[in-house]
């Protein structure tokens, strides 16, 4: 919130290079050390901050260089290539190890180099930014836009959205060695794999579908093959609970840029403060998942499906009431 603030005064190309020079600096300390425990930390802190600044300025600003009728086509792109470059923090390291005799600590000096290729390239593209409106942002008024029906059901979609997210990747792995005794030393990434690998697969398909379909279509629809895919999940097949991680994965693929690209077109001149609130939500990912915890701890990892799937009932339900929303001032 307080850096969609600044946002508001001072641009969101400005804070898009803040955020990418701020976890620049998270990546180049470990290289010098990495063994000292502080540093480490320190990483961790730059590189959440410098991504959480990076989301609240690229988000908006992908709409600012955008024709129109094409940001949420093209926020889904973004993130599909977001995807692509998550997969690429497990698949780098085994790589480097496997044909290369290196650990994955050469991530941070590969990281470094495509970040600054990326700072320069930021730097050096015109952008201009559509205009927010006249009155400075404040922190009253970013709170107070709590009170339209749309951005309160949009904010806390993405909290309890990120949350079953997490839930799902989370415990996949552990579902499918609880029902079906898949040893997780071994194949304990099949869950995540199938899940992530969908992901990246939905986005993709996600950008091209939105080429045709509206938004709010799309997203209606992606909330009911989400609930197929949990409902395929508890079953007792092991090659339906596969198929349903996978499907559960390709409908919340584009989950997330719906939700932030429907918000903002429908408040374009409030996307800055918009924007704030919502990564503010993305904290929702470290409150489902211990509440899917609890519920598997006292009945079973199978019935904790529930709480993702509560989550998509939600979301389903804002889905259906989006447009009328929208129209609301």
């Amino acid at each position: 919130v307080p850096i969609g603030l600044i946002q508001d005064r001072k641009g969101k190309k400005k804070i898009l290079l803040s955020g990418l020079l701020i976890a620049l600096l998270g990546l180049v300390l470990p290289i010098f050390s990495l063994s000292d425990y502080v540093v480490f930390l320190l990483t961790i802190l730059l590189l959440g901050a410098g991504a959480a600044i990076l989301q609240v300025a690229g988000n908006p600003i992908m709409r600012d260089v955008s024709p129109a009728g094409t940001y949420a086509r093209n926020l889904t792109l973004g993130q599909f290539i977001k995807a692509i470059g998550s997969l690429s923090g497990s698949l780098i390291p085994f790589i480097a190890a496997r044909w290369f005799g290196l650990d994955w600590s050469i991530l941070f000096p590969l990281y470094s180099i495509a970040l600054i290729i990326t700072i320069l390239w930021v730097s050096l593209t015109p952008i201009e930014e559509k205009a927010s409106k006249e009155q400075p942002a404040s922190f009253k008024s970013c709170i107070s836009l709590l009170s339209h029906p749309l951005v309160l059901a949009m904010v806390a979609g993405i909290f309890l959205y990120v949350g079953a997210e997490v839930t799902i990747s989370s415990s996949a792995p552990l579902l499918l060695n609880d029902k079906f005794g898949i040893d997780l030393s071994t194949y304990g990434l099949l869950g995540n794999t199938f899940f992530f690998m969908a992901i990246i697969i939905g986005r993709f398909s996600g950008a091209l579908v939105l080429g045709r379909l509206k938004p709010i279509s799309f997203f209606i629809a992606c909330n009911i093959v989400a609930l197929v895919g949990l409902a395929l999940m508890a079953s007792t097949s092991q090659v339906v609970c596969i198929i349903g991680i996978a499907i559960t994965g390709l409908a919340f693929a584009n989950i997330f840029p719906l939700v932030f690209s429907i918000t903002i077109d429908a408040l374009p001149e409030r996307s800055n403060e918009i924007s704030g609130l919502m990564v503010t939500a993305i904290v929702g990912g470290a409150f489902v998942p211990p509440l899917a915890g609890w519920v598997a701890d006292i009945s079973s990892l199978n019935f904790s499906l529930v709480v993702p799937a509560a989550a998509v009932v939600y979301l389903l339900f804002t889905s259906f009431n989006a447009k009328k929303w929208i129209n609301e001032k």
